[in-house]
């Protein structure tokens, strides 16, 4: 197989979708699709999207000019949801036949699959209206409608006391970290470049907290997260400042869930841990990653497997009862046994929730800039694997309660996030299922605000934590001015 596939498309405005689904069946190669009337370069693999007179035409040529063609009608009446999946299933079946694979999910690409599934349950649909509709829509396999239907069904339960009307969740970012990890193209800013600056951040975010906390005084507070970067590279004295804050200005009569990610355990000190506890938080996270050492180095955290199993275990020791860990499935040069490691050593550790990850290589990130050399060491994620994680969780009885998917994720799966019965995140299925408005303070920070009938707006900060600083009145004006005109 070519490493560029050379798409042409009549209509700009499908591009995206095509890509999109291409890239899924050839997460490594260069992928092209443009409105053009020729193929300009000659590659293993070319396809012509065609729309005129109510059709789609979909002809696939492969070496020396062999070629399949398939066609269905679009009639006016169709939605142009309903006009992407027909021709997206028509690629998928060419892409499909000539890659001998097929997708667990199908023609989907959107980052919220259970999107699908949770419609149709508030609509009162069986479970084999759901699978029927999934399957002959999306092609998705029979496990992934399962495992999409029941995490819907759960997360439903736990949102039914939330009043998305008159709720919001409230997201504080702290955009510092001790270093950068090879995958991440998060917001965030090395400590050491910034310490002398922290102060400064949290005097702009404070000023930030007390604007939204006065113009949302009548809305209800339902949870609140505090996510990064690294939260804990904040010292004691700036964590407990931070959360003093938070619990002056805010109404804490009605949160159902305080989060604090501690993140990297080379971040958690005692210290930090009490100044976390003597506040609302009851909700960490202590994220390993991988339990291998030398993979550790590889992704650029400087930290060891025993700092994780001691900051986990510190955290218990200081009293908190809710502790997630993140795992990423797909780094450079771990193997299916590498994975079976890690999750034996965190059912030793016991957590009350694990993120699962499929490692996503993201434009931003320093993988995807040195991704040749990092793909010769194995980028490896299978069913199998994946099949591993869910056995092994069930096994420490933690269950899926939500999930999500990302674009260029290894394998094509997806993240997933296991709990125990009563420790499930009601704020991570918040950010994914768009229910309800999340206002968001600080660096890169985006507010989400979701309207009825399903209209969503975002409020963005700036991204530069020293133009945040010197911009923080033009950040809280936009909130105002936005508000005035759209409402909160």
């Amino acid at each position: 197989m070519s490493d560029n596939i050379e798409v042409k498309v009549n209509i700009p405005s499908y591009e995206y979708d095509i890509h999109s689904l291409v890239k899924a069946f050839y997460p490594k190669a260069e992928v092209s699709v443009q409105v053009k009337e020729a193929f300009e370069t000659d590659c293993d693999l070319k396809m012509d999207v065609h729309f005129a007179d109510g059709t789609v035409n979909v002809t696939t040529y492969y070496q020396e000019d062999i070629k399949a063609e398939s066609f269905c009608d679009l009639p006016d009446t169709l939605t142009r949801k309903e006009v992407k999946d027909r021709f997206k299933r028509l690629i998928y079946t060419a892409l499909s036949e000539h890659s001998g694979k097929k997708l667990p999910w199908g023609t989907l690409t959107g980052i919220r699959p259970t999107k699908i599934p949770m419609a149709m349950l508030e609509e009162g649909a069986s479970d084999e209206e759901i699978k029927a509709y999934m399957e002959e829509t999306y092609y998705c396999s029979d496990e992934k409608i399962f495992l999409s239907t029941e995490i819907a069904k759960w997360e439903m339960k736990l949102l039914e006391p939330l009043d998305y009307k008159n709720g919001y969740s409230l997201y504080v970012g702290i955009p510092f970290c001790p270093s950068t990890c090879l995958y991440c193209s998060f917001t965030s800013y090395p400590l050491v470049k910034w310490e002398k600056r922290v102060d400064e951040y949290l005097d702009a975010l404070c000023k930030e907290l007390d604007f939204i906390a006065e113009e949302l005084k009548d809305k209800v507070l339902d949870t609140v997260y505090i996510g990064g970067g690294t939260p804990t590279t904040l010292n004691a004295e700036q964590m407990d400042r931070l959360l003093t804050k938070i619990e002056e200005k805010f109404d804490f009569t009605h949160v159902k869930e305080f989060t604090v990610e501690a993140g990297r355990p080379d971040s958690v000190t005692r210290e930090k841990l009490e100044a976390i506890k003597k506040h609302k938080v009851d909700r960490i996270s202590v994220n390993p990653q991988t339990m291998k050492d030398e993979t550790l180095k590889i992704i650029g955290r400087p930290h060891s497997v025993q700092q994780t199993i001691d900051a986990y275990k510190l955290a218990r020791k200081v009293g908190f009862d809710n502790i997630n860990m993140d795992l990423i499935i797909g780094l450079p040069g771990e193997t299916k046994d590498d994975v079976a490691h890690t999750l034996n050593e965190l059912k030793v550790l016991a957590p009350d929730s694990i993120t699962v990850h499929s490692l996503a290589i993201k434009r931003a990130a320093r993988l995807n800039l040195f991704k040749d050399t990092y793909e010769e060491m194995g980028l490896e994620n299978s069913a199998e694997i994946m099949d591993l994680t869910y056995e092994s969780c069930k096994e420490q009885g933690l269950l899926p309660y939500y999930l999500y998917r990302q674009k260029n994720m290894a394998g094509n799966f997806e993240n997933v996030g296991y709990a125990k019965a009563d420790k499930a995140g009601i704020y991570n299925i918040l950010i994914m299922e768009e229910k309800q408005s999340i206002v968001a303070a600080g660096a890169g920070a985006s507010t989400k605000m979701v309207y009825p009938g399903g209209r969503i707006e975002r409020i963005e900060n700036v991204k530069d934590v020293g133009q945040y600083i010197e911009r923080i009145d033009e950040m809280i004006q936009r909130k105002k001015d936005f508000w005035e005109v759209n409402g909160r």
